[in-house]
This record gives structure tokens, sequence and C-alpha cells, in this order.
């Protein structure tokens, strides 16, 4: 089985189809996720690291409940970075690593972000660390691949809506071909 095939292998699976929140499924959250940066022009690593950066949870199995998941905050952007490098740059897995901060950046940084964001994202806020201090600001500002990890973030905010008709699972594998430079 190709890398790009147990990629897509872990949202074909069951676990994919658990809520991701109110509205989403995990699998219907990566997707959205995808669609709005293929639509915004991103690039094909952008687009890749928006359909799999949540992949963390499904490695980590810690999709639970939503009141669950909420209590105890399993770092699935870190696994999920860590899984992705074996295979994928860092301008898939470094955006994946950094989404969760980007959130907090941005609630500390941008007036009105914070009232933004689905009820399940401010909940998971304060088990992600809450909205950055500004020395965190400051660290966080000079992050690599932080611009593309604050442009994901905005995709994963956005990309929470029930029933959307949104390109299938298949759609991407050409494409993760592409950015994977290591096939084996």
């Amino acid at each position: 089985m190709s890398v790009v095939d147990q990629v897509l292998a872990l949202f074909a699976q069951p676990e994919a189809e658990q809520w991701y929140d109110e509205a989403v499924t995990e699998r219907d959250h990566a997707l959205q996720t995808a669609a709005l940066a293929v639509a915004s022009g991103a690039s094909d690593e952008l687009v890749a690291a928006s359909l799999l950066h949540d992949v963390g949870h499904l490695i980590v199995n810690d999709l639970q409940p939503i009141e669950e998941m909420l209590r105890h905050d399993a770092h699935h952007e870190v696994a999920g970075a860590h899984f992705l490098a074996e295979w994928f740059g860092p301008a898939v897995s470094e955006p994946v690593r950094w989404h969760v901060a980007a959130k907090r950046y941005l609630c500390a940084t941008e007036p009105g972000y914070l009232d933004s964001l689905s009820a399940s994202s401010v909940r998971s806020l304060d088990v992600q660390g809450g909205v950055m201090t500004p020395a965190q600001v400051d660290e966080f500002e000079r992050t690599p691949y932080r611009a593309d990890a604050v442009t994901l973030r905005r995709f994963d905010d956005k990309a929470k809506v029930g029933g959307l008709d949104v390109p299938r699972l298949e759609t991407y594998g050409e494409l993760l071909e592409r950015v994977a430079p290591d096939r084996s």
C-alpha cells in the first residue's frame, strides 16, 4: 500500500465518521477544509495540509464524544505533524503542527476573531492553552510556516457546514502523490 493510500485510508475508516463538532464528521471537516484551500488558489502543499490537518485525531484515536475530548488535549496537531513529516515535506507537516497555535494567536491579535469561532472551538481553546500571551505571540511570529498555519486555521474555522457538497476524498490522491517527496 502506498503512502498516499495509507493516509487516505485513515480518513476512509469508520472512526472518521465520528462527529468533529456539532455539524460535521471528521471526514467532512477535512474535505471542507481542503475544498476551501483549493477555492482560494492555495499551493498543493497547503491543500494537502488542509486536508490532513486533523489526521492526528485519527492517529491518537482521541475521537470521543465532544464533551470528553474537550477535557483533555491529546495534542493532535503534534501527532499529525510527526506522522506527516515521515512522508511529506515541512510545507505540509508544519502548518499542521501550528494550526492550533494559530487559533490561539488569532484570538490574541485579531479583534473579533474569538467571537467568530464555533462553540466547540471556543471550548477547546482553554484545553489547548488559551489565548496567547504577548511573549507567545512574539515567539509564534518567528515560527517558520506561520503564515500558512494562519491561512489553514482560517479554512479550518469555516469548514463546519453540515451537508455541504464538496469533492470526495479520492479526488486528492494525485495531489498527495505530487507533494509526497518520499513515496516509498
